[in-house]
């Protein structure tokens, strides 16, 4: 190992999630980039790192760092380069000078400890001098607490939120209750604090692991969709989290402890489902939160499907009747009877439903919904939960569609830790002002976006729900539209009929032979639905690059971005990762003139296809029109927006990604772990999008993955065209298999909690 030190010239690249650092350090009067985890190193510090130098094959020489240690400056030539770096907040180059030139080497003893002092140097008032002294101690102070937490292997931006959180608490909550860090800071897992526990030499047997155990339990239970645990399924879960038995009385103890202070909730579900009527475990142990949003839901469902009073019905159907054949006429398409019924549902108020597969005339119900509105004067706002959905939605219909989350007016707001949360401006003070909200692709929102949703509809406004109830459910907890619909409340009308059959494309014929659980034929006789039997990795991959960049694209008329690869797993040599960095390479290579930056082993070039993968409600964006003039202006990118990286500057430290619909955002090089490359991406994160054409990959894979459930979107997913390739067995065997993770659920059983209003 090599030994290499100097001064902090400037970070390059920081990592806020893991601390991987790229910096210039000057050592001897050269420079050299170092890279490596070093969360607590900044502008202007001295380093003694420890690594071996390498050669990489864009950047050249490299010293990667395995170890790193600051010094403080210890003469007064290191302190004016610390200080005039701008290190300390209020002194800058000259300032710096003016400072050391009088207090020589003694000048970071004298802006902590006799900060009045520093009035004597020109340009200093008292009370700058103060402000000074203020600065030079909490960089001190977080500068003491980032290297503490090094020490347990905590870094980068995980760290700056445990400092902001806990400020001088930092030290007491690390070595005496470190699980706290799990319960109460985003990112930070049971491991990491059960880790951090054994190091302060907590017993393994405490309260407190345990208390932590469960609570990051059912956590980790919404990460997976579930709103609830069962009793049963909770002890397993902390007895597998814990590596250890842990007695049943002590387990009681706290989770009665946790309910006593009203962190979770636990209730009876004697009339709950078939598997816990058979084995007696009907007690179903919920995070507090996600409880009163279900109740919550359920409460404010019934309010809203309030009534309808109608003097004469027969009258009514009748002149509904002749109303919606005469908006069919003059659109071109002649609603049918159970459209019509969708139709009347929704003009009659309330909550209600409208479901069904592709092809089968949601977006014809939808529009004539929309005109049979507006004839009366009806005002409607339409929404979907992903921007993509939403302008799909736009384009169907020609009314303005919004994000759920632009229509509730979202916004950030951090919280006393520094992590940022959504605030909806629009909630029950504040409501949506319409006589309708349509909401399409049901199927992705989960239990609290629904929520959110539900607080913002007044009463007397129509929620009109449309969506798939056989797609993928929601990322997040919850299976919201399929509680909906079972529950029975609820007007909910399903269109099964494939319009226009002769005529359909095999994409939607296969689609709904794999709904019922049909096998499809592969023979390649169709326009629109291919299969290539193929059985060997490398092979699959080849083909791949070659139907996407050489093939489709002249034969649908459309450039490669537009063509999507999907997969079920993100993980192995058919997953999205791996496929993501041998497509860049094949349809974004280098070339001459073209700007890329390298994030640890993930590099980003101009032209890169790229997808957001967390919510950023603070994020600015732009939409520019002709000259260059910006149009719009407004806040928040969110999880599965899709884009294209048009600009890079690394000296700035910067990127610039064009969104689908035309919205720029520009990314410090600190925020690109938001972004990852999109030429390959999960299904599950292609809900709710469209593409012109899909890609599929098909070998064996786990069968609680490999489902009818999982290929059924997939396909739903292709507008043009759909081509597969792997194992036909494969395909054969996700069809027969209607098996899918069980999520424990309760919004059923809610509403039915709550009695139907007359």
């Amino acid at each position: 190992m090599e030994i290499l030190t100097g001064y902090v010239k400037n970070i390059v690249y920081r990592n806020a999630e893991n601390g991987y650092t790229v910096l210039a350090l000057v050592t001897d009067g050269e420079e050299m980039t170092c890279v490596g985890s070093m969360p607590a190193a900044d502008t202007g510090d001295i380093l003694e790192c420890t690594g071996e130098y390498t050669e990489h094959a864009v950047y050249g020489e490299q010293f990667r760092v395995e170890s790193v240690r600051i010094m403080l400056p210890d003469d007064a030539t290191q302190m004016e380069r610390y200080l005039a770096s701008g290190a300390v907040k209020g002194v800058g180059a000259v300032t710096a000078a003016r400072i050391v030139a009088l207090f020589g080497d003694d000048t970071f003893r004298v802006m902590e400890e006799e900060p009045e002092r520093l009035a004597g140097v020109k340009g200093i008032s008292l009370n700058k001098a103060r402000e000074i002294g203020i600065a030079m101690r909490e960089k001190q102070s977080t500068r003491a607490a980032l290297i503490f937490l090094q020490g347990y292997g905590i870094g980068g931006e995980k760290a700056a939120r445990i400092i902001r959180r806990y400020g001088d608490e930092v030290y007491s909550v690390m070595r005496e209750n470190p699980y706290r860090l799990a319960d109460e800071i985003e990112g930070i897992g049971f491991k990491t604090a059960d880790e951090i526990a054994i190091k302060a030499g907590i017993a393994r047997e405490s309260e407190f692991r345990v208390r932590g155990g469960l609570l990051y339990a059912l956590y980790h239970a919404a990460q997976e969709g579930h709103c609830y645990l069962p009793g049963s399924v909770l002890k397993k879960q902390l007895q597998i989290l814990l590596e250890a038995r842990v007695e049943d009385a002590l387990v009681e103890n706290e989770l009665l402890r946790l309910q006593m202070d009203g962190r979770i909730m636990m209730v009876s579900a004697e009339d709950g489902t078939e598997d816990e009527r058979v084995t007696g475990d009907t007690t179903r142990i919920y995070a507090a939160p996600v409880y009163h949003e279900e109740r919550g839901c359920a409460a404010m469902l019934t309010r809203i499907n309030r009534a309808v009073s109608v003097a004469d019905e027969e009258a009514f159907d009748e002149a509904l009747d002749a109303e919606i054949a005469r908006i069919g006429r003059a659109s071109g398409v002649i609603p049918d009877a159970l459209q019509k019924k969708a139709v009347c549902a929704s003009l009659g108020g309330g909550v209600v439903i409208i479901t069904g597969g592709p092809g089968t005339g949601k977006t014809t119900t939808i529009n004539t919904i929309l005109r049979l509105f507006e004839a009366r004067g009806l005002e409607v706002l339409l929404a979907a939960p992903t921007g993509r959905a939403a302008r799909r939605m736009s384009e169907a219909t020609g009314y303005e569609a919004k994000t759920i989350h632009r229509l509730l007016e979202v916004r950030g707001v951090p919280d006393e830790g520094g992590l940022v949360h959504a605030r909806f401006e629009r909630d029950e003070h504040n409501p949506l002002e319409a006589d309708a909200v349509i909401i399409d692709e049901m199927s992705m929102v989960d239990i609290h976006l629904f929520y959110s949703l539900l607080k913002a509809v007044a009463e007397g406004t129509r929620l009109i729900l449309v969506g798939d109830a056989n797609q993928l459910p929601s990322v997040g907890p919850g299976q919201v539209l399929r509680d909906l619909i079972a529950s029975g409340r609820f007007p909910t009308v399903i269109l099964d009929r494939i319009f226009r059959q002769e005529e359909a494309s095999d994409i939607i014929l296969n689609a709904h032979h794999i709904r019922k659980g049909e096998h499809i034929t592969l023979d390649n006789s169709g326009r629109d639905f291919f299969f290539l039997k193929r059985d060997r990795t490398e092979v699959i991959l080849g083909h791949i690059v070659s139907l996407v960049r050489d093939k489709l694209p002249p034969y649908l008329q459309v450039d490669a971005s537009q063509i999507q690869v999907l997969v079920p797993m993100k993980k192995g040599p058919l997953g999205a990762s791996a496929l993501n960095r041998l497509l860049q390479e094949a349809l974004n290579p280098p070339g001459p003139g073209k700007r890329e930056q390298a994030f640890g082993e993930r590099i980003f070039r101009e032209g890169d296809k790229v997808m957001q993968v967390k919510n950023n409600y603070q994020a600015q964006w732009e939409v520019s029109g002709k000259w260059g003039i910006v149009t719009e202006r407004g806040e928040g990118v969110f999880n599965g927006d899709l884009g294209l990286i048009r600009e890079i500057r690394p000296r700035a430290g910067y990127l610039v990604v064009e969104f689908d619909d035309a919205r720029c955002v520009t990314y410090p090089f600190s925020e690109a772990s938001e972004l990852e490359l999109a030429y390959a991406q999960t299904i599950h994160k292609s809900q709710g999008s469209e593409y012109p054409a899909v890609v599929l990959p098909l070998l064996a894979g786990p069968r609680m993955l490999f489902n009818r459930n999982l290929l059924y979107t997939a396909v739903t997913r292709a507008r043009q065209l759909v081509v597969m390739l792997g194992d036909p067995a494969t395909v054969q065997e996700m069809i027969d298999n209607a098996e899918q993770a069980a999520r424990f659920t309760g919004l059923k059983e809610q509403i039915w909690d709550v009695p139907s209003m007359p």
